[in-house]
């Protein structure tokens, strides 16, 4: 049976798609974001962000009445918090858009609803939204204090999908869903079979908190192998990705591939949740997390090597007079997401300290961020012929694809476009 209204806390890369495929289900489904702009945006049946096919369901769902956004909740259901999660200078994970979006939902609480945490969380945070939750509303009774039969159901169940294949993946990929009892587990259960076709698997909240955390950890710990190993080759010269490929005919060899570093908002954030829970013992999880993220000053520290020899090859050339042209913006290949990305790290530093007018290529957007306006978005064929110096930093299909650079160009590739 479905869910009559859902109300889903945070329209963004997340919220938006879970929103819109609740509402393909035909349930009534309440977008909220503190963002007028987005609001109003998505209203007009238009999205904010770039995804495959989202365009097509929110303009469908929003047409047929299933679908509409507001910036304050209203009652439902069930509720469904994807807000941000990131954390502060100290590297300590900041919850207030959690704590927030908690105390916004709870005036309009009622009896029976389901209050679900998405927003990837260090662990214990699905407990501390229930508190807030009770503090707000002391009427209403929570997992804490009346286990079963708790008033209001509450339950942890992170996302886990790959940029530009959201919509598949939110169907198609395994949920793990995590109540603060077995009455909460099952509602939440039956709130996201309404549209997952993988299997929703049962566990508790501090354990699904602490599996999407595992999941990126994991990866960000492999990658900065690759990472640690791509420097290392520079200086042995060796090239990393000839490397690679040559020791993953090994059966049980499997490297990925080195960057510019790590970006997004999970990879290069989640792991730090960890860290800040446990300090004394996830040691191979911070040092992973500083390798990856020192890449990306070694990749700066490579196109200043790269002037200096061009200089030094050319002594008429004045530095201001040198075309330096970065090669995507982006924290992966084939999106528009520029969160958390190292490539955009090393172009405003690049911007900053060398005195020069940066060629940027990036073709998933139309407009500069404001801190990069002073710089050129162009396109691949102008930035290949005028540039002295190629800065090859997300492998973009549109770089793959491009004529060889040439012959007497300066190349810097933090991202392997050249090695394929």
């Amino acid at each position: 049976m479905s869910v009559a209204k859902i109300c889903v806390i945070g329209l963004g890369y997340i919220g938006l798609p879970t929103a819109a495929l609740f509402a393909s289900r035909q349930s009534q489904v309440v977008g909220v974001d503190i963002n007028p702009r987005t609001v109003d945006t998505i209203n007009r049946g238009l999205v904010h962000i770039v995804e495959p096919e989202l365009d097509q369901l929110v303009h469908a769902v929003v047409s047929q009445g299933f679908l509409r956004a507001t910036t304050r909740p209203e009652p439902a259901d069930a509720f469904l918090i994807a807000v941000p999660t990131p954390f502060l200078e100290n590297r300590e994970p900041d919850l207030s858009y959690i704590e927030a979006a908690s105390r916004a939902i709870a005036p309009v609480l009622k009896k029976h609803d389901v209050v679900v945490l998405e927003s990837t969380s260090p662990v214990g945070t699905t407990e501390l939204m229930a508190q807030w939750l009770a503090s707000a509303r002391p009427d209403l009774t929570f997992p804490a204090t009346h286990g079963q039969a708790s008033d209001i159901r509450v339950a942890h169940c992170p996302e886990r999908v790959l940029p530009g294949q959201v919509l598949r993946e939110l169907v198609s990929n395994d949920r793990i869903i995590g109540g603060l009892t077995a009455a909460c587990s099952a509602a939440a259960v039956r709130l996201y079979q309404q549209f997952v076709r993988g299997e929703c698997i049962v566990t508790d909240a501090r354990t699904a908190e602490m599996c999407k955390l595992t999941e990126n950890s994991f990866r960000d710990v492999n990658i900065a192998f690759a990472n640690e190993l791509s420097m290392i080759c520079a200086q042995l010269k060796i090239d990393a990705w000839e490397l690679i490929r040559l020791a993953n005919h090994h059966p049980r060899v499997n490297i990925l591939q080195p960057g510019p570093g790590v970006g997004g908002h999970c990879i290069a954030v989640d792991p730090w949740f960890i860290v800040s829970k446990t300090p004394d013992l996830a040691q191979l999880i911070r040092t992973a997390r500083e390798v990856n993220d020192s890449k990306p000053q070694w990749v700066i520290q490579q196109v200043k090597l790269a002037l200096a020899t061009l200089l030094f090859k050319q002594p008429a050339l004045c530095t201001r007079d040198v075309q330096i042209a970065c090669y995507g913006l982006a924290f992966k290949a084939d999106i528009d997401d520029l969160r958390e990305s190292p490539a955009l790290g090393i172009a405003r530093q690049l911007g900053r300290e060398l005195g020069v007018t940066l060629l940027l290529v990036e073709p998933n957007i139309d407009v500069l961020p404001d801190d990069l306006l002073a710089h050129s978005l162009t396109d691949t064929a102008r930035a290949r012929d005028s540039a002295h110096i190629h800065v090859l930093l997300v492998g973009h299909r549109e770089f793959r694809d491009m004529p060889a650079l040439p012959d007497h160009s300066m190349v810097v590739d933090a991202a392997g476009v050249l090695a394929n």
